[in-house]
């Protein structure tokens, strides 16, 4: 069972996690919301993030829903204050995402989009002002954006289909000249596939339609860096054949020379018992195998959480417990106390191998 020597650590406040990356060569950072209870705004969240983290990410305020309410339009307004804080108390800012690749998160105007006589050279057009407008309003201010989201299938691997790709003619040229776009519109610039496939049995299929797609961008010579892992991890540990095959992955994505970049880690207990002592171990069990692997990987120099507290996860309205009992996958309880996930995560941090 884990050991949690550091357990009070959160409570004197120092050293902090990002402290204890940092002294390793890794960023920590969490998601923030730009209203709610999750957001900024609220006094006790905003001090919890300046004491812990040295990295933010919008958790929504920069999606097409955000931030284009039609062909024509912008709204940076919600995202504008989120990168206002950030500056405000230097933080480095993450972009998520410049295309989150599926019809279900586009706004309906563009998938009801009529692209003309010619698609293919309408839909690049939107597709790549929609990029140099960001990239170009925030130019200085974010140092790695996740330019593609979830754009393969965990069903089966293959590459999702929207409007905007179908109007392209494939999604390869529609990713590719996302990314093409952005290192023009972004030079310096960290540049990121983002995805969910995880350690879980039943991942597989998506994990090959991953390393196809990664494959792909290096025959093409599409302007990939890195490969950003959500990492919304499911309690308990997966069996040790299974951590084989995601190191195994893992491997042959850092061969292809892409560096490694958790983006919004979190752990899923929605099937563990409602005992919390129980499934407070349980899920800091299993933060503390998965970051035994992962930063063993000097490719990995980014760590954040997609949210620190529990009464703002999202966790709690997208994926309930069947038993109606709160989610406990962040790091803070909804009291703002740290729990022994926590710990787990800053002895990951304490035992890490230093980066050059």
């Amino acid at each position: 069972m884990l050991a949690h020597p550091i357990s009070s650590m959160a409570a004197t406040h120092s050293p902090s996690l990002s402290d204890l990356a940092a002294a390793k060569g890794i960023r920590f950072g969490s998601a923030v919301a730009g209203q709610g209870g999750g957001s900024w705004r609220n006094p006790a969240l905003a001090d919890l993030l300046k004491r812990e983290c040295s990295i933010l990410v919008a958790e929504n305020e920069m999606k097409w829903q955000a931030i284009r309410p039609s062909p024509t339009a912008f709204d940076f307004a919600a995202f504008d204050d989120i990168a206002r804080f950030a500056g405000q108390t230097k933080m480095a800012l993450r972009g998520h995402t410049l295309l989150w690749h599926r019809s279900k998160w586009m706004p309906r105007w563009l998938e009801k989009h009529d692209f003309g006589p010619q698609p293919a050279t309408a839909a690049a057009r939107l597709m790549a002002n929609h990029v140099e407008t960001v990239c170009a309003r925030y130019n200085g201010k974010i140092t790695s954006f996740d330019v593609v989201n979830e754009t393969v299938l965990p069903e089966d691997g293959i590459l999702a289909q929207t409007a905007l790709s179908k109007a392209m003619g494939s999604t390869e040229a529609l990713v590719d000249l996302a990314f093409h776009t952005a290192r023009m519109a972004a030079p310096g610039v960290e540049l990121v596939y983002n995805d969910y496939m995880s350690w879980e049995p039943g991942n597989a299929l998506h994990r090959m339609g991953v390393l196809r797609l990664l494959e792909g961008f290096r025959k093409r010579g599409t302007p990939v860096d890195a490969l950003g892992i959500q990492s919304h991890l499911i309690a308990p540990v997966p069996d040790a054949a299974y951590q084989r095959e995601w190191r195994r992955f893992v491997d042959e994505v850092v061969a292809m020379d892409y560096r490694l970049v958790i983006t919004e880690f979190d752990v899923r207990d929605r099937d563990l018992p409602v005992d919390i002592p129980s499934r407070d171990r349980t899920v800091a069990d299993t933060a503390k195998a998965y970051f035994e692997t992962m930063l063993d990987y000097p490719q990995l120099r980014d760590v954040l959480a997609w949210g620190m507290v529990d009464a703002y996860s999202w966790l709690q309205g997208y994926e309930p417990r069947a038993d109606k009992a709160e989610a406990r996958g962040c790091l803070y309880d909804s009291h703002f106390r740290p729990k022994p996930v926590y710990a787990a995560l800053a002895q990951a941090f304490v035992e890490a191998r230093p980066r050059t």
